[in-house]
């Protein structure tokens, strides 16, 4: 076993909060100047610019995981992590069907660009893509499961989106076996308050970046046999 350092929760250029310099050669190239081991794409909603950061890793010996941040039809984010690319994308394609269908406003959003491997513009996503899905909180994690990856409640310190937020707690019968806490979180604090959830989960901390300089230094880590997306799931899972 040995030491890798992540992070798990980075936007891209593809959500529209995303700052347009977060494309896949940035992100990635960034993660390797952090010394970051692994690094997960997030998107709302979407997962498009997964495959090109993807490629982008293997070049520079970056691990990227397809990853995104669900919105569940309570409004509450969920951090989706997969093994398979093509699986991933299946899911997207499900959620996608099943979302509000909001033309995107660019002026009043941003824009939602999709990129290929060498930083180039090959489309972007018509409607909205921070909107709730038609996926609820109590089926999130067998509906990601059947795709071959693990849901994630995200950044449950938070005053919103979060799970604890909206539905007052976190409970075994929803199905998560983790839940990330906020880069800014005062983990001390938040372990007094809710004492346990630290031996009853998995929990994990990401940046939630939507800009280069907001990706985490080399900070937090798992201790795995390799640095791959197989081994990262089955980290998240281990206290299923």
């Amino acid at each position: 076993m040995k030491k890798y350092f992540y992070d798990l929760h980075i936007h891209s250029c593809l959500s529209p909060c995303g700052d347009d310099d977060m494309t896949p050669n940035n992100i990635v190239n960034m993660a390797k100047i952090k010394e970051l081991d692994i690094i997960a794409l997030s998107d709302h909603n979407s997962v498009r610019n997964c495959r090109a950061a993807i490629k982008v890793g293997q070049e520079v010996g970056i691990t990227v995981l397809p990853a995104m941040e669900l919105t569940s039809s309570e409004d509450i984010h969920i951090l989706c992590l997969f093994a398979d690319i093509e699986k991933a994308e299946a899911f997207e394609d499900y959620v996608y069907d099943g979302m509000l269908k909001i033309k995107n406003d660019e002026e009043l959003y941003g824009q939602q660009l999709i990129m290929n491997e060498n930083d180039e513009v090959t489309g972007s996503r018509e409607n909205l893509l921070i909107v709730a899905s038609g996926i609820d909180t109590y089926s999130v994690c067998q509906t990601v499961e059947s795709y071959g990856g693990v849901a994630i409640a995200a950044h449950i310190d938070k005053d919103s989106n979060s799970l604890v937020a909206t539905m007052g707690a976190l409970e075994k019968d929803m199905g998560f076996c983790a839940f990330e806490l906020s880069k800014s979180c005062n983990q001390s604090l938040f372990f007094e308050k809710y004492p346990s959830y630290k031996n009853d989960y998995v929990y994990i901390s990401n940046s939630d970046a939507h800009y280069l300089w907001d990706i985490n230094e080399n900070i937090n880590f798992m201790e795995l046999e390799a640095p791959d997306a197989q081994n990262v799931i089955a980290y998240i899972k281990s206290k299923a």
